[in-house]
């Protein structure tokens, strides 16, 4: 149990860094390095996806693969919106949302909630696809970095899920419900910094 209070601590300390929401540091200018790094250096992207993991192995049965391929090809359809130019208004405030969202969703979704989970899911991952296709950098080939970003955010998936699995398996249910809090008190903080 030692070992499960480090990590509930580690991540109330990410909670605490909502400067990092904003950064996204760490883009390259190849197509794929910054496709890869933009999910991964903003810990508003960071949170959300691995939220859907997590409620993806929360929900169990065919959300376990159904919301990671949704987030993933409608986050892919986002940044294609953006990278043809076409304007999506509230994206930072859809972003936000979705780490609140997501994080309420772990702490109160029960099994047979799929459907509304993947509609809630897909309307965030449009948000999500489109910041990382407006922030495409110019010297970057828009196809390797939607790769990169899809590769990315499908590891972050997959992290959640396999962790949220781990827990369940081992009965730490309430430790799934408690990330779930602390995700979203990190959206919280990140709405008030806006």
């Amino acid at each position: 149990m030692n070992h499960l209070r480090k990590h509930l601590l580690l991540a109330a300390g990410l909670a605490l860094m909502p400067a990092m929401a904003y950064a996204h540091p760490g883009h390259g200018t190849s197509g794929l390095v910054s496709g890869l790094s933009h999910p991964l250096f903003g810990l508003d992207h960071l949170l959300a996806m691995v939220a859907v993991g997590l409620c993806a192995a929360k929900l169990g049965g065919v959300a376990r693969w159904l919301l990671p391929v949704l987030f993933v090809g409608v986050m892919v359809l986002g940044g294609g919106l953006a990278m043809a130019g076409m304007h999506l208004p509230g994206v930072e405030l859809g972003i936000v949302a979705s780490v609140i969202v997501l994080g309420v969703l772990l702490m109160f979704a029960r099994s047979g909630a799929t459907i509304p989970a993947a509609v809630l899911v897909s309307g965030f991952a449009l948000f999500h696809g489109y910041a990382h296709g407006a922030e495409m950098p110019a010297a970057a080939g828009a196809a390797a970095y939607a790769f990169g970003f899809a590769v990315a955010t499908a590891g972050l998936h997959g992290l959640g899920l396999v962790g949220g699995q781990w827990l369940q398996a081992r009965h730490w249910e309430r430790a799934v419900s408690v990330l779930g809090a602390l995700i979203s008190m990190a959206g919280v903080s990140m709405a008030l910094s806006m």
